[in-house]
């Protein structure tokens, strides 16, 4: 068990990845805001059921439970045909003499989010937390289900978003 101020201080650490994975899993703003809050309150709210171990994978298995818990009553609705424009894209500094890279780029990401957004909320959760770094095990733990079915899961995801991007496949 672990004091919740410190594990407050630590979860702050995380609060970059976790936010851009509810704002893949929500497809806007405002929502992933909110779904994020909501994590960090339930997370504080259960410090003292933390075992030390892998806090970055507690906290993404609160901020799942808590957006199909808030997708269960609406008030978070993922979009599931079309996402938001990448905010911020303009902010950075993608090569400024090429402005040809930068609109492809900007067009790749959009088609890659828009690929994301058109999988089931399942199949874009668990290609998010594969490309956010997690093990097969640790993704298992969060969904509560077993390695083998988190690697047919993924596979499957993964097949369906390359199916999505096969025009960029040579």
């Amino acid at each position: 068990m672990t004091a919740p101020d410190a594990i407050g201080r630590e979860a702050l650490a995380h609060v970059d990845a976790l936010y851009d994975h509810a704002r893949r899993l929500t497809g806007n703003d405002p929502d992933a805001e909110e779904l994020v809050q909501e994590a960090y309150a339930r997370a504080l709210a259960g410090a003292h059921t933390y075992v030390a171990g892998n806090l970055k994978a507690w906290l993404f298995t609160i901020l799942r439970n808590t957006f199909i818990d808030l997708h269960h009553r609406g008030r978070a609705k993922p979009v599931l045909g079309e996402l938001d424009v990448l905010d911020g894209a303009d902010e950075r500094e993608l090569f400024r003499d090429d402005l040809e890279l930068d609109r492809l780029r900007r067009l790749v990401a959009e088609d890659i989010e828009a690929a994301l957004g058109s999988l089931s909320v399942d199949a874009r959760a668990i290609i998010l937390l594969d490309v956010e770094g997690f093990s097969e095990t640790e993704v298992a733990a969060m969904l509560g289900c077993a390695v083998g079915t988190v690697k047919s899961r993924l596979s499957r995801a993964r097949v369906l978003l390359r199916e999505k991007l096969k025009d960029y496949a040579r």
